[in-house]
């Protein structure tokens, strides 16, 4: 049983860097910033912090368990250790993406709520909320952003940037990407005008739809 939990962990450590890589190429983070981190059972495979992804090999494995206490690793776990670890205690996500992408992160700064500007807003649970301002890393920022995330599976932090929890890592990227293209959507449209948002009702049949696609029938 050991040996398949570290089986298990190992790989979840190679998504983990190779999400975090994605997110660097994709232009969603700068140099070391943002984080990423998948839950095997009651361990947490996590980003260190200051070292480039790039960098990264199989055995620089970062894991602690859900009181944020290092199990695994010489590398120290990212700075944002406490947000991560209070949202697998409080909702039942299995992987998170932090990142600091450049338009999503500009929402933040002009609204408390990026509007629901394309269906794919359903697939983070409604209208993305934007949490309080606290600095990084503390207890703080980890209650605002569980509030913002509050029946959904996303949110922006204010003055900082976006936070996906879904229930693997590839979902939590994608939902990221989507994140931040209805973020640059949103300020496209609000320079030239008033945007026209989805009302709850379009929401819910997106909702649906999206529920079963890529499903066989």
């Amino acid at each position: 049983m050991a040996e398949k939990r570290q089986d298990a962990l190992e790989r979840a450590w190679s998504d983990v860097v190779d999400t975090a890589r994605r997110s660097v190429a994709d232009g969603l983070v700068v140099g070391t910033s943002g984080n990423v981190s998948a839950r095997v059972g009651d361990l947490v495979a996590v980003t260190p912090t200051g070292v480039p992804y790039d960098r990264l090999r199989p055995g620089d494995l970062v894991a602690v368990d859900l009181d944020g206490r290092q199990v695994r690793g010489a590398l120290r776990p990212t700075s944002e250790l406490p947000l991560h670890l209070a949202v697998y205690r409080e909702t039942g996500a299995a992987a998170i993406v932090h990142t600091h992408a450049p338009h999503a992160t500009a929402v933040s700064l002009l609204t408390d709520e990026l509007p629901a500007v394309h269906y794919m807003t359903a697939a983070l649970g409604g209208p993305v909320r934007v949490a309080r301002y606290a600095l990084y890393g503390t207890a703080e920022l980890a209650e605002a952003a569980l509030a913002a995330l509050r029946d959904r599976t996303g949110c922006l932090l204010a003055n900082h940037g976006t936070l996906v929890h879904a229930a693997t890592l590839e979902r939590a990227y994608e939902h990221t990407a989507q994140l931040e293209w209805m973020s640059r959507v949103w300020l496209l449209a609000s320079a030239a005008g008033t945007p026209r948002t989805l009302p709850p009702d379009a929401l819910a049949r997106a909702a649906r739809a999206l529920a079963g696609y890529g499903r066989p029938d």
